[in-house]
């Protein structure tokens, strides 16, 4: 798991998004006291209630919380970096993708907690909590990993770090001469964007943006003996860390506190602290009453840097008393101030970890060509559509290439004068993407260009805005989907002209078509040419873009239509069959799975003696091994240096399995208010591949944190000897080349 990897697709890593009210969890009067409705666009059919689950013989106290369940996913990514076994400048990452998965967890989750509970709209939790519970709880619990994370920092990485002669040093730890040389930088690159604001009857107390790091300061006026606050904002566009000398650094506030006396001339500096603020960063748009959703977007970016603040960090030197002045002033209870040791803000450790001292990192991996899309015997490009026509390719990113595959893909259907039209997804991309260039370019060709582009996506609106116009300007058609609805779906559609009639080309992902964050996610990616696939994501195209009303797919399950309804249908099935003295079995790997009539269906699977196995890389409400309800279920988390991604769900089937792919987690938001699309992937090679990897993932051998009934995650990374045991994405770094020369092997 790397930056994106915990941090984020904007943290991807817990995806923290606000419940509505109607969503948010179960009625007063009991814990799932009934499934969460959807609330969609008239485009979609709303999935039937699930009454035979509602009226199970289950316990009221089966689902553990999901608020909780997301910091203990964190404090796995804290293990990570407590791990001496780990490459130095990876645990250092881990330390800061900790740092910055709690940020998003802040400014999202107990954001929209606190303003639901304000708002007198906040319900009972399905795990049975009480809104002021989970709050206290999440406090308490990430209180004590902050401390943890922070007791990591100062007594092992940085003597650890100061081992191979990198150091993070504090001013006074400096020497004359480096002290010398950040004179000169702050005079001449750091004092001039500096804006102190004091602090008096004519000077209120002034703003503190989300996320920034600020000064605290007491000055005093010598004449008057009086006193003053004032706060100084440490500038963002600086390093978070200073580099003194190769591999010496000094953080960035203390190079500026150690100036002060030049920003208040004439007064006397009495105390400086350093302190941070986090926000309320979500975003309400009313769609419905919005004339351009664009402009509407606009304006609540613009918004957001004025949320309400949700978090307090402050160095635990401050005195009472500007402590005091800051609760009052910023309007945070005592709960929500978090007292630390210095440096705050250790999200900055990425600049480190990005240190180029390759033996303290993983061994680097380069993701290579697909076996079967790999070049033969020539030096141009493998031919797309020709691959394709022999055959489905399922790609595993990162092992294998998606610069060479998804993107060749596109980039090729640009360029085919064959091609007629190409339909695109968009969900978050990267800021140089070639995958954008490609559809400006087929626009401008004279090709028909449909791109779906969901502005919406948390954190990157305005570069999706950007997009989206420069799309539009190039000849693009280009929509925003439907009222009410994000669109997640992971879907290309290229429509080609050859000799004997029209062909259609597909690909569905679990990723998104960001060609950066590809390298650090793993996710998985079906290219095919199987017509009835094609067919299927044409029509939801049409679905997404016009009035078709269309809601009946071959090989699709499409929320908010049917991927609930579908996924419990066949977990029901797998009942019967094990009843019936037939083959069953269930798996599935995802991000999340919170939704309570799934985990119902899984119990009522799991009662009737069917095998089920959860692999999740970061929330579960379902509890595992509980005599009566779930003794047939194992859960599994793996983490490591990418970050799992990938979607699958697998059935036995009697004896003929059955396995689908694609962007829905089992989340009340995937299922209820995102346009989601799981293919059922066609070949029985491929199903066979995926369950091995579902089998390498929940393997007794493999490195992996375990779910016990009470809720709490036990690693298991050692074998009863202390030799280590397989690493997941080590092995199927290894695998894979083994298969690309194997079938290099059998081509020569």
């Amino acid at each position: 798991m790397s930056a994106e990897p915990m941090s984020t697709e904007r943290t991807e890593h817990g995806e923290p998004q606000r419940l509505p009210a109607a969503t948010a969890g179960a009625a007063e009067d009991g814990p799932a006291a009934a499934y969460p409705r959807a609330l969609v666009s008239e485009s979609f059919d709303v999935e039937p209630p699930y009454e035979f689950l509602e009226d199970a013989e289950l316990p009221d106290d089966r689902f553990l919380d999901r608020e909780l369940s997301w910091v203990y996913f964190n404090q796995r990514v804290l293990e990570l970096a407590e791990d001496p076994d780990l490459p130095l400048l990876e645990r250092v990452r881990f330390l800061a993708i900790f740092a910055s998965n709690l940020d998003e967890f802040f400014m999202v989750r107990v954001a929209g907690l606190k303003r639901r509970i304000a708002a007198g709209v906040a319900v009972r939790a399905a795990s049975g909590l009480l809104p002021r519970d989970v709050l206290e709880g999440i406090w308490s619990t990430s209180r004590e990993l902050m401390t943890r994370h922070a007791a990591l920092f100062h007594e092992e990485i940085l003597d650890e770090l100061a081992k191979e002669d990198i150091q993070l040093l504090r001013w006074d730890e400096l020497t004359a001469d480096e002290q010398e040389r950040t004179h000169t930088i702050f005079r001449s690159r750091i004092f001039p964007v500096l804006t102190p604001l004091a602090v008096d009857p004519a000077h209120p107390f002034p703003y503190i943006s989300g996320l920034s790091l600020n000064l605290a300061v007491m000055v005093r006026n010598p004449a008057t003996g009086k006193e003053h606050f004032a706060r100084v904002k440490v500038p963002p566009i600086f390093p978070r860390f200073v580099a003194v000398a190769p591999q010496r650094f000094v953080p960035l506030e203390d190079v500026i506190a150690t100036h002060l006396d030049q920003l208040f001339p004439g007064m006397e500096i009495v105390q400086h602290h350093a302190f941070r603020v986090t926000r309320n960063e979500d975003l309400e748009v009313e769609e419905d009453d919005a004339e351009n959703l664009l402009q509407a977007l606009e304006r609540e970016l613009l918004r957001r840097r004025f949320g309400p603040p949700v978090r307090l960090e402050v160095d635990e030197s401050m005195d009472p008393r500007v402590l005091e002045l800051l609760i009052s002033e910023l309007d945070v209870s005592t709960a929500e101030v978090f007292q630390l040791p210095g440096p705050l803000d250790l999200t900055g450790l990425h600049d480190i970890a990005d240190l180029d001292r390759s033996e303290l990192k993983f061994p680097p991996h380069v993701p290579k060509t697909h076996a079967d899309l790999a070049e033969v015997e020539t030096s141009s490009p493998a031919d797309m559509f020709t691959a394709l026509r022999r055959g489905d390719v399922l790609v595993h990113h990162p092992y294998d290439s998606f610069s060479t595959s998804v993107q060749r893909f596109i980039e090729q259907a640009a360029a085919d004068p064959h091609v007629l039209a190409i339909k695109q997804t968009l969900y978050r991309t990267s800021g140089d993407s070639p995958i954008i260039e490609a559809l400006i370019d087929a626009a401008e060709s004279g090709k028909q260009v449909l791109v779906l582009v969901e502005i919406k996506a948390r954190f990157d609106e305005q570069a999706n805005i950007r997009w989206a116009r420069k799309l539009e300007q190039a000849g693009c058609h280009v929509v925003y989907g439907l009222m009410g609805l994000k669109t997640h779906s992971k879907l290309s559609l290229v429509v080609r002209d050859e000799s004997d009639r029209i062909r259609r080309y597909s690909h569905i992902g679990t990723g998104n078509y960001n060609p950066k964050t590809a390298r650090h996610y793993e996710d998985l990616g079906l290219l095919t040419a199987d017509e009835t696939i094609a067919e299927d994501i044409s029509n939801l195209f049409n679905n997404l873009s016009g009035f078709s009303r269309a809601t009946e797919y071959q090989r699709l399950l499409v929320a908010p239509g049917s991927v609930r309804s579908g996924l419990i249908d066949r977990i029901l099935e797998e009942v019967k069959n094990h009843r019936a003295g037939r083959t069953s079995g269930i798996r599935f790997k995802v991000n999340a799975l919170v939704d309570e009539a799934v985990i119902d269906a899984l119990y009522r699977a799991s009662q009737a003696g069917v095998p089920v196995d959860i692999w999740v890389r970061g929330i579960c409400s379902l509890k595992p091994g509980v005599p009566g309800l779930s003794e047939t279920i194992r859960v599994r988390s793996v983490l490591g240096r990418f970050l799992e991604h990938s979607r699958i769900f697998w059935f036995a089937n009697d004896g003929s399995p059955e396995a689908w792919i694609g962007s829905a987690d089992l989340m009340h938001r995937n299922l209820d208010r995102r346009v989601e699309a799981l293919v059922q992937v066609p070949s029985a090679a491929q199903v066979a591949e995926l369950g091995k990897l579902l089998d390498l993932g929940m393997a007794d051998s493999t490195s992996s944190w375990q779910l016990d009934q009470q809720g709490s995650w036990i690693r298991h990374h050692r074998a009863d000897d202390g030799t280590p045991l397989t690493g997941a994405q080590e092995y199927l770094i290894e695998d894979h080349r083994r298969r690309r020369e194997a079938k290099a092997s059998a081509r020569s």
